[in-house]
């Protein structure tokens, strides 16, 4: 069972005063103290055009964590894809995966937020067409010799030759929850991410599926599993909480903004109450007890992103939890 953390999205909150740069230098440190840690991976995620500075470059980024570590895989969780020129997506995640000496993972979803869709001039009815094609044109560019696939949606001769080819056999991650999206990922891609809101039980039906999808069809060769999930270690469950409850629901605001469109200034009791139980927290003891339902439930071969960057809570506040799970959870995972 494998172990990451993050996701980076480098917002500042209202109260936050420093400037975006230092927020970056924070993003870096932490990739040091991962990679440090003995962690298994790093990633980034991405939205655009939110007054908290929210993520927009995830190539960028993972290209500065590629410099700043040696050892963990570094991926987007999640980019989103019908908003890429796809065979500019391919370059750059090339050049990232060549920076990184082969570290790379590519996670790909379809979206949501219209205005996102609306700035980019791109149809929202389009985008699971345009997520198969993007994979489909990523793929053909890191294969060997020229594209040999005419894009539906990227005005690209098949003849082009994309250069340099990645530094290894980059994997596609698709995430989402919906049935549609969980088979998609089955048949397309090269792994699948359980979002956090799921439980266990709704994790393990959907790998079922997937599973079973991939059999039916004949669909070889390995299949990852990552699941998404909030979380912190401290000494006991309530100093956790307090560590991780101001950014952990000031994210979860600003994604109900995201989408629904509508400003939210508060969290219901009965949501914050949901998002507590949801969410992985307490001593070491505690969360290796948690994270272990998911290997007894999904197998050994399960990959969590434990999701420990808050905006806002404090840089050595983060970099302590990351190093008490490469020290006090990771090993018993192993």
């Amino acid at each position: 069972m494998k172990l990451g953390t993050g996701l980076f999205t480098c917002q500042r909150r209202p109260d936050d005063g420093r400037s975006s740069s230092e927020v970056y230098d924070e993003m870096l440190t932490l990739g040091r103290a991962i990679d440090g840690a003995g962690l298994d991976s790093a990633w980034v995620s991405e939205h655009h055009f939110t007054e908290d500075d929210y993520l927009s470059g995830t190539m960028p980024a993972l290209g500065a964590l590629a410099a700043v570590t040696e050892d963990v895989e570094l991926g987007t969780c999640i980019a989103l894809a019908p908003l890429y020129d796809a065979v500019r997506l391919a370059e750059d995640v090339a050049t990232v995966d060549n920076i990184s000496g082969g570290r790379t993972t590519l996670g790909l979803a379809i979206g949501s937020n219209p205005d996102e869709f609306d700035a980019f001039g791109v149809p929202r009815e389009e985008r699971v067409d345009r997520l198969t094609d993007a994979v489909n044109v990523c793929r053909a560019a890191w294969s060997p010799g020229p594209l040999e696939y005419d894009a539906d949606f990227h005005d690209v001769s098949p003849e082009v030759n994309v250069t340099p080819k990645p530094a290894h056999d980059v994997p596609v991650m698709l995430g989402g929850s919906a049935k549609p999206a969980v088979r998609r990922a089955a048949r397309t891609a090269d792994a699948w991410c359980a979002p956090s809101a799921l439980s266990v039980e709704g994790v393990r039906k959907r790998v079922e599926d997937v599973r079973s999808v991939r059999e039916a069809e004949g669909l070889d060769g390995d299949f990852g599993i990552y699941v998404l999930q909030h979380g912190f270690v401290a000494d006991s469950a309530e100093e956790a909480w307090d560590a991780m409850a101001d950014g952990y629901l000031y994210l979860q605001r600003r994604y109900a903004e995201l989408f629904s469109g509508e400003s939210v200034d508060s969290l219901s009791d009965e949501r914050v109450a949901e998002l507590r139980e949801q969410a992985i927290f307490g001593s070491p003891e505690t969360v290796v007890g948690e994270l272990e339902r998911y290997r007894d439930a999904l197998g050994d071969d399960v990959h969590v992103v434990l999701r420990t960057y808050y905006p806002g809570i404090g840089t050595d506040r983060m970099v302590e939890c990351v190093e008490r799970l490469g020290r006090d959870v990771a090993p018993h995972l192993h």
